[in-house]
């Protein structure tokens, strides 16, 4: 199986200009390719795909456009991977799987720098403390130790750059771990935005949203983003006036960057120790709902909160790990009414509001705690499929 580790790494000045330099050549074909799709569809000309594009701009543009040698300068892998992802893009938007794709901004989602192994001959090549990455040399790693060192261990990887930090990702080979042995009957889980999960046998995972840490920063992250908008408005200000303010300006930005870069950390943590716990447990399957998050997100009372639980991270994540450890997960119907059946004996309350945090059946009688009644009920029912 392959796995892929992540950690920071410390380039030097060089190697920062080096690849900010990088970051402005993927972002510009990138661009360039979508660009010139559009105006193929436009005008009823063939689609180039990421190949036909690669010989075009080789030998069509660059010799129309001597001024933009520069792209050749930069890692030929990683240029081309850019024209990928813009292909990819392109073909998602043709098959209605996603929007039109939009151009690259600078400071907005900026591509990464790939690289890969050349064959067995020109590894890549890694020591406890840094790596070799192709165009630019020697890098430094934050974290020793962390990157395996055997030679044609990595197969490729990718540097990006998240709130002014560069991080390097590589893709290595990793034997696949022994199922674990089933200790416990399966499990039901219940996402929620109160509790994130509520587990059938009794546990429950708080929201980490709710917490004073979260609280504390996104009120920070309120005040900084004030401050960025007046900057925004003082910088279009100055700039009809002929005066810079975009120092200030960059700087503030890069302030509003690490503050969400560090609640996304804080979030993503949570998600994976909740994982980790659940299989953990070694059950003999794991049951979840699929919900349907785009219609959570038209509650225009709740899109805040239903964003920030990232239920679609937390389901991918649980997956990957379910499948590495050979657990059966679940994906219980999403129109199964888990929430308003009696555990006990099956009644089904139509009139149960969202505010009604406890489940009274008007059946039996029975009294109980709302979303683990809902997680006994995904446990049990045999209205799903298997992820």
């Amino acid at each position: 199986m392959f796995k892929s580790l992540k950690t920071e790494v410390k380039p030097t000045p060089e190697q920062r200009v080096a690849l900010f330099k990088a970051i402005g050549t993927f972002r510009f074909v990138y661009n360039l390719f979508l660009a010139e799709a559009d105006k193929r569809y436009r005008e009823g000309q063939k689609y180039m795909d990421a190949y036909d594009f690669s010989l075009w701009l080789n030998h069509a543009y660059l010799s129309e456009n001597p001024d933009k040698v520069w792209i050749k300068e930069t890692y030929a892998k990683a240029v081309k991977q850019a024209i990928i992802n813009a292909n990819t893009a392109y073909q998602r938007f043709f098959k209605g799987l996603a929007a039109h794709p939009n151009f690259k901004k600078k400071g907005v989602r900026e591509p990464s720098y790939y690289f890969v192994r050349n064959g067995a001959k020109q590894p890549i090549v890694c020591e406890r403390h840094k790596i070799k990455v192709p165009g630019l040399g020697w890098l430094a790693l934050k974290e020793y130790g962390y990157f395996p060192t055997e030679a044609n261990a990595i197969h490729s990887g990718s540097i990006s750059l998240h709130a002014g930090r560069f991080f390097c990702s590589v893709l290595v080979e990793a034997p696949d771990p022994e199922p674990v042995r089933r200790e416990t009957e399966g499990i039901g889980v219940d996402l929620g935005i109160k509790s994130f999960a509520v587990v059938s046998d009794g546990r429950e995972f708080p929201n980490v949203n709710r917490t004073r840490k979260v609280g504390k920063l996104e009120k920070r992250l309120k005040r900084e983003q004030r401050r960025l908008s007046r900057k925004r408005e003082s910088r279009k200000k100055n700039s009809k006036k002929g005066k810079d303010s975009s120092k200030r300006y960059n700087k503030q930005r890069l302030k509003v960057q690490k503050l969400h870069y560090r609640l996304d950390c804080i979030r993503k943590d949570s998600i994976r120790q909740t994982v980790a716990a659940l299989v953990k447990a070694k059950p003999e399957f794991i049951a979840v709902e699929d919900l349907n998050v785009r219609g959570m997100m038209k509650n225009r009372h709740l899109s805040k909160a239903v964003a920030q639980q990232d239920f679609y991270g937390f389901r991918n994540f649980l997956a990957w790990k379910c499948k590495v450890y050979g657990i059966p997960l679940h994906i219980v119907d999403r129109w199964y009414p888990s929430s308003k059946t009696c555990h006990f004996c099956g009644t089904l309350k139509a009139d149960l509001k969202l505010s009604d945090r406890s489940y009274v059946c008007e059946g039996c009688g029975k009294r109980m705690d709302r979303d683990l009644n809902a997680a006994l009920n995904i446990r049990d029912t045999t209205q799903y499929v298997l992820a």
